[in-house]
C-alpha cells in the first residue's frame, strides 16, 4: 500500500467514476483499475462495486475512505508545517464555529487575519459544538470554540470566558428588569436543545425545569419570533447583543440562578499544533478578550455587572462527570 494508490481511491471515490478519475489525474485507466485491485487484494475485502456507470463504495469501501482522507489531511498539514518553517505561519487551518459564535467572531477574526497572517489560508465549517468536538478528535477541524465540553484526553480546550444565559423579549413590552427562578418556570420559552440542556442541569437544585415550548436550532428564526413578539427566547446574552444595543430587543437576567455557558477553544490533544494553526488560536482567543471589553458578554446596567468584569479575564475551567456529554452540544 503506498500513497498514489491511497490518493488514487480516493479520487475515484469522491468522483464516483473510475473514467472521470483518470481523466482527472491524466492517468491510464487500466493503471487505475490495477492500484485498486492491488489495494483490495492487500486488504482482503472489496472497496469498489462496478456499475453499469462509475462505480459505488462497499461498506468497507466508506470506512477504509475516512482512513485514506484522514491520512491525506495529516501528510498535508506535515507539508504546511513543514514549509511555514520557524519564521512565519502559513498553511491551511480548519476552524470550527458554532450557529452563535460564528457570527459573532468570524468577522473580527477575518480582519485580524488578513492583517497579521495573510499568508495562513482559513476554511470555516459550521456545525453544534458536540459536531465541533468529534470533528477535533477525527482530525477534520484544528481549532473549534466549543461550549461546556466536557475533560478529554484527546481534546485539550483552554477556557475562554463565561456568559449568562438570558430571557430575551421585545424592548416595547413591559420593562422589567429581571426574571426569578420561579417566574421562569412559569414562562414559556423557546430555545435551542443545547441552551435548554444546560440550563435545566444548572437549575437541579432549584428542583426545577425551564418551559421551553419549542426548541429551535436556528438561531436567526428564535430571532425573528422574539422581534415579532411571538415568543420570548433563553439565548446567551452575546446572541442577540446587537439587537439590545440597538434597543429592539431587552435582555433580563436570572437574579436568583448563575445559568450560563462557557465557551473553550479545543485542540486535538495528541497532535503538536502547527505555527498556523496556533496563530488562528491566538487570534479566536484576542477576539473574544475584544468583545468581552465591549461587554458583548454581560448585561450592562444590571446587577450582574462586577460578575460579567470578571468573566473578560478568566473563566470556569470545564467539569469532569458523566452527565457532561450533552453539554458538548452548542446554539
Amino acid at each position: 500500500m503506498d500513497l498514489k494508490g491511497i490518493r488514487y481511491f480516493v479520487q475515484i471515490a469522491e468522483l464516483g467514476s473510475i473514467t472521470r478519475a483518470a481523466q482527472h489525474l491524466r492517468v491510464a485507466q487500466p493503471a487505475l483499475s490495477r492500484h485498486i485491485h492491488a489495494l483490495e487484494q492487500e486488504l482482503g475485502v472489496s472497496l469498489l462495486v462496478r456499475l453499469p456507470r462509475g462505480v459505488r463504495l462497499t461498506t468497507a469501501g466508506r470506512q477504509f475512505l475516512e482512513h485514506c482522507q484522514r491520512i491525506l489531511r495529516e501528510l498535508n498539514r506535515a507539508q504546511d508545517e513543514l514549509r511555514s518553517g520557524a519564521a512565519s505561519a502559513q498553511g491551511r487551518v480548519i476552524l470550527g464555529v458554532s450557529p452563535t459564535t460564528g457570527p459573532l467572531l468570524l468577522p473580527g477574526v477575518v480582519e485580524r487575519m488578513r492583517r497579521q497572517c495573510p499568508q495562513i489560508s482559513l476554511k470555516v465549517v459550521d456545525g453544534f459544538s458536540n459536531q465541533l468536538y468529534d470533528w477535533l478528535q477525527a482530525g477534520r477541524a484544528d481549532v473549534a470554540v466549543l461550549t461546556n465540553p466536557v475533560n478529554s484526553r484527546t481534546v485539550k480546550v483552554t477556557p475562554l470566558i463565561s456568559e449568562p444565559v438570558v430571557v430575551f423579549m421585545p424592548a416595547d413590552q413591559r420593562p422589567q428588569r429581571f426574571l426569578t427562578v420561579a417566574e421562569l418556570a412559569r414562562t414559556p420559552l423557546v430555545s435551542t436543545e443545547a441552551i435548554r440542556i444546560i440550563a435545566d442541569e444548572q437549575l437541579q437544585r432549584h428542583r426545577i425545569r425551564v418551559r421551553v415550548e419549542a426548541e429551535i436550532d436556528a438561531v436567526e428564526a428564535i430571532r425573528r419570533l422574539v422581534l415579532r413578539g411571538t415568543s420570548l427566547a433563553l439565548m446567551p446574552v452575546s446572541t442577540f447583543h446587537e439587537d439590545v444595543a440597538a434597543g429592539r430587543l431587552q435582555a433580563l437576567p436570572i437574579v436568583d440562578a448563575n445559568i450560563h455557558r462557557i465557551l473553550t477553544l479545543g485542540q486535538q490533544a495528541e497532535r503538536r499544533p502547527s505555527a498556523a494553526i496556533d496563530e488562528v488560536a491566538q487570534i479566536m482567543a484576542a477576539e473574544v478578550r475584544a468583545l468581552a471589553e465591549q461587554g458583548v458578554f454581560g448585561l450592562r446596567g444590571s446587577g450582574n455587572d462586577a460578575g460579567n468584569d470578571r468573566n473578560k479575564t478568566a473563566a470556569p475551567r470545564p467539569r469532569s462527570t458523566k452527565n457532561r456529554k450533552q453539554e458538548r452540544q452548542e446554539t
